[in-house]
């Protein structure tokens, strides 16, 4: 029997009954803008909770509806939040459980990043974490079946990542997934000020200026913009908002972004 991930924060995060969690990802695709441009190379999504950054994270996901034609892998990095560790982690699992079934692991992926020298495979460090199981029900909805490439983000370099990135870069078959929250606690009007300020940032390719206080998943954003910047795409800033504009409270906020990254003639 292949050895499965269970979910972990399935009924927290997002909803455990699998009509239900359907439901609720088809809702917010459906309410996210639809872009004239679809498909890019790599996009930047949130990792909260769907009632927080469900919104955000679907305006991204929207541009793969009608993709699963030609995408045929997912690079998905996301920052450990739960078990330190240096390097960067695949699972030790061929598939990944949530209530809508099980996305399978790219092997081939897998065992082409498992030779570098800061990729490792830990459970342990998959586990809990949470930043790379939000993304998978989207997945499943619209990419359905595309397997993916798993890796927690640990104590890296951006360089390491990006090294990483690179191995797994091939051409528009393969779609490169960044999962990061951008800044955490702040009262609703300092964080829309820092989060402008990170957004610029990435919009401007600048991965020496961008740390862990403005994005949790700076480490795999600033190894994405390394990659991106050397081979000429162009980002786009597709929502930037917080759980304040989301959930009600604005006295301590998260914020949310999500971004594309397209090749040249996708932005002509």
């Amino acid at each position: 029997m292949p050895q499965v991930r269970p979910a972990a924060v399935a009924g927290a995060f997002y909803p455990g009954d699998p009509q239900q969690l359907a439901a609720t990802v088809d809702r917010l695709l459906a309410e996210a803008p639809k872009p004239a441009v679809q498909s890019p190379k790599a996009l930047v999504v949130p990792h909260a909770g769907y009632v927080y950054s469900g919104p955000i994270a679907a305006s991204a996901y929207a541009r793969l509806l009608g993709a699963a034609s030609h995408i045929r892998r997912v690079v998905l990095l996301g920052p450990a939040h739960r078990v330190p560790f240096r390097g960067l982690a695949l699972p030790d699992a061929e598939g990944l459980q949530t209530p809508l079934g099980v996305l399978p692991v790219s092997t081939e992926g897998a065992a082409a990043v498992a030779r570098l020298p800061q990729v490792t495979t830990s459970a342990r460090a998959h586990a809990q974490e949470h930043s790379l199981e939000v993304q998978f029900p989207f997945l499943q909805r619209v990419l359905p079946g595309v397997p993916v490439v798993p890796l927690v983000v640990g104590s890296a370099s951006a360089t390491q990542v990006a090294e990483v990135i690179d191995q797994l870069w091939d051409g528009d078959e393969t779609l490169i997934l960044i999962s990061s929250d951008l800044s955490h606690y702040l009262p609703y009007d300092e964080a829309r000020a820092v989060d402008r300020e990170t957004a610029d940032r990435i919009l401007a390719f600048d991965a020496e200026h961008l740390d862990t206080d403005q994005a949790c998943g700076a480490i795999p954003v600033t190894g994405l913009l390394l990659a991106a910047r050397r081979r000429g795409l162009r980002a786009e800033e597709l929502d930037l908002r917080n759980s304040g504009d989301t959930a009600g409270d604005r006295s301590r906020v998260v914020g949310y972004g999500a971004f594309a990254f397209n090749t040249p003639q996708e932005t002509a």
